[in-house]
């Protein structure tokens, strides 16, 4: 693992400037190293006040989003697909700006549960988009990665093969695959095989709960998890990631279903979050030397 992360909606639902620099505060007090954002609008935010910020807290940044209809690249309507690589591209650029290290989440597709099937088309649209996307990303110096969703918040890609076979179809090296364990406990057969299977095309991992609260309070494997991921070495950044309706706003309640306060005090969940996965991955290093005695 190079950094840990954790995702500002812990902290805040992010809808002003001071609330963001707040949330990078918490974060680096509670010892992450990483804070990822929602999208950020250049016109809504100071990007180079956050990243002098995020430089002076040794914070890397990492933003995440998910389309909408008008700019879904998924679609056969050739203006939304139009509309979409624009917003992906200003979404690089921002991320440049800020100073972060990558774009990630539903960059593919809307963000929000489908009535009706992907189409070959479709698929190849997504495909084309992203391709141009990380051509810029390239340019930016930007990793792409892609998050593999649950089947209510994408038609496209639900799991990690199905992400493996999209990355492949775009020609790039640079487009990788962000993975998070709460999507995976709902589509993959084995989320631990699917990690194994996914290897170094994995460029981002989220760390979340079942029921998106407290780690350990779920019924996610996460020792399975952590042997998977230093099976294939990964060394790249994690992030946890919990939500609840005593912060996210309504907007995201909405496209997570987000119904409840899972949790009502974030201090203690970050905290806790954080003392979990290093000690689930430090478990998971003394499995491997034991293991590796004669």
């Amino acid at each position: 693992m190079r950094r840990l992360g954790i995702h500002s909606f812990v902290w805040t639902g992010g809808g002003t400037q001071a609330e963001l620099e707040t949330a990078m505060e918490k974060s680096a007090e509670c010892g992450f190293r990483l804070i990822e954002f929602a999208y950020l609008r250049p016109e809504k935010f100071d990007l180079d006040r956050l990243a002098q910020r995020a430089k002076s807290l040794d914070l890397d940044i990492a933003v995440t989003m998910g389309l909408t209809p008008e700019t879904d690249v998924s679609s056969e309507d050739p203006e939304a697909v139009k509309r979409g690589e624009a917003l992906l591209a200003d979404a690089v650029k921002a991320v440049r700006d800020i100073g972060g290290s990558k774009l990630g989440g539903i960059l593919y597709s809307m963000h929000g549960k489908y009535r009706t099937m992907p189409t070959k088309r479709g698929w190849e649209n997504s495909v084309g988009a992203i391709a141009k996307t990380a051509a810029v990303a390239d340019e930016a110096g930007v990793d792409i990665v892609l998050e593999v969703v649950n089947r209510f918040e994408t038609n496209l890609l639900n799991t990690t093969a199905q992400g493996l076979a999209f990355v492949e179809a775009t020609g790039s090296s640079s487009v990788r695959l962000h993975l998070d364990t709460f999507h995976m406990n709902i589509e993959e057969a084995n989320p631990a095989a699917a990690i194994r299977l996914a290897g170094d095309k994995i460029g981002y991992f989220h760390i979340g709960e079942s029921n998106r609260g407290y780690l350990g309070d779920g019924v996610i494997d996460f020792d399975l998890i952590f042997d998977a991921l230093l099976d294939i070495d990964y060394q790249r950044d994690i992030t946890f990631e919990s939500f609840s309706s005593a912060v996210v706003d309504e907007g995201l309640s909405l496209a997570c279903a987000i119904w409840r306060d899972t949790w009502t005090d974030n201090q203690p969940l970050a905290r806790h979050a954080k003392a979990y996965i290093d000690l689930k991955r430090d478990e998971a290093a003394r499995r491997r030397a034991t293991n590796a005695r004669p």
